[in-house]
């Protein structure tokens, strides 16, 4: 039988928008049967000539400057969001009023009230399927660190540790860009761009978000414009963010965000310590989830208490064919994992997660903790 065709348009081409399309091409060499013939349809950028060395170079149909044309087309059954956030919230209503299927790049947007726009737009068309990159949900260790406490392995949440780190910033000369300008990115520097991630692995693995205290600070104020370096531009938004956190489920905890952990590349860090057990994962040891079981009796030198090392590997449920489950798994695999579940929503014709409505969860945690660095003082999260 034929396999069903989708046709992805995409918004914006830089970094994420290679990496997805990567993704969607590789489909069928992950999957066995491949859930759908994908076909890189269009491409919209802000430039004629970045369009046109992508379709040159990676196939697509055809490129424009106008991602509203993008929408607007017939032949085009999703739209990939991978602009900067600024054009988050035009792009998706556009899609949606257009029946287009969307994924959206993280944050979902620059503000709540942006958020709570899109949420209301997703809620209107539900027979457009939506999902937001919360791609480190689909490591096979954090799937696995959902299903122990789904089952109750880590008994009542006492608390968490919980960070995403790098080091990409630690150089003052880094030119200005649209990650910094409050614009284009919104009031969050480390906090939307990385923040985002762990406060959504939080809530999917934890629970909602009931107040926050919040610290960010901005660590280098200016920064030189990449076309003219004799020129600085100030800073707005942070390099370091430190949140205390209580869940509605009574859990506490700690997140930490930063563009300036020395030494760090790309560290996400989660710790979870409950009543019978506790896990730890670090993104920099992807194939290992840790549990520790602590209803093992105390024993002369240990006994069977301790740490083990869970081997998570590649092992995605079939169809999942490759790597096979004795290989290593790395970054892009979650992309497509991510991708994978998505398209199967839509062929199936079931609502997706995480979808806008975790974003604009998320995006309330993130905004409540910026109303927290302004007022110093513990910041109920809203309801969204």
């Amino acid at each position: 039988m034929a396999l069903p065709e989708l046709r992805v348009g995409i918004v914006g081409f830089g970094f994420m928008g290679k990496t997805q399309s990567h993704a969607y091409r590789s489909l069928n060499y992950y999957y066995d049967p491949a859930p759908a013939r994908i076909t890189l349809a269009g491409v919209a950028t802000h430039s004629q000539a970045s369009w046109r060395r992508a379709v040159e170079e990676w196939g697509f149909t055809f490129g424009t400057t106008d991602y509203r044309e993008l929408c607007a087309r017939g032949d085009i059954d999703i739209i990939h969001c991978c602009a900067p956030n600024s054009l988050h919230k035009d792009v998706l209503l556009a899609a949606l009023d257009h029946g287009k299927h969307v994924y959206m790049d993280k944050p979902l947007c620059r503000s709540l009230e942006e958020a709570r726009i899109m949420g209301e737009a997703a809620a209107r068309h539900p027979e457009s399927v939506t999902q937001i990159a919360f791609q480190y949900r689909f490591i096979p260790a954090i799937l696995r660190a959902k299903q122990l406490i789904e089952a109750g392995a880590l008994g009542r949440i006492y608390s968490a540790r919980v960070c995403y780190l790098h080091a990409g910033y630690i150089d003052p000369q880094r030119p200005f860009s649209w990650r910094l300008d409050v614009e284009q990115s919104g009031r969050g520097g480390a906090l939307f761009d990385l923040g985002a991630h762990v406060v959504d692995l939080t809530r999917h693995l934890l629970g909602e978000f009931a107040e926050v205290l919040h610290l960010g600070e901005t660590m280098i104020k200016e920064r030189p414009l990449k076309d003219d370096p004799a020129v600085k531009v100030p800073v707005r938004v942070d390099d370091v963010s430190l949140m205390l956190f209580r869940l509605k489920n009574g859990a506490v905890g700690t997140l930490e965000s930063s563009r300036l952990s020395t030494g760090a590349q790309d560290e996400v860090r989660f710790e979870a310590h409950g009543s019978q057990g506790a896990i730890r994962f670090n993104l920099m040891q992807p194939n290992f989830l840790e549990y520790y079981d602590a209803r093992p009796p105390e024993a002369v030198y240990g006994g069977d208490r301790g740490y083990r090392a869970i081997e998570c590997v590649a092992r995605y449920p079939k169809p999942s064919i490759y790597p096979g489950p004795k290989n290593t798994v790395g970054w892009e695999r979650f992309h497509v994992h991510s991708l994978y579940h998505f398209i199967t929503h839509i062929l199936d014709g079931k609502p997706s997660q995480p979808d806008i409505a975790d974003g604009v969860k998320t995006q309330s945690v993130l905004e409540a903790a910026l109303r927290s660095n302004e007022n110093r003082q513990w910041t109920a999260v809203e309801d969204a």
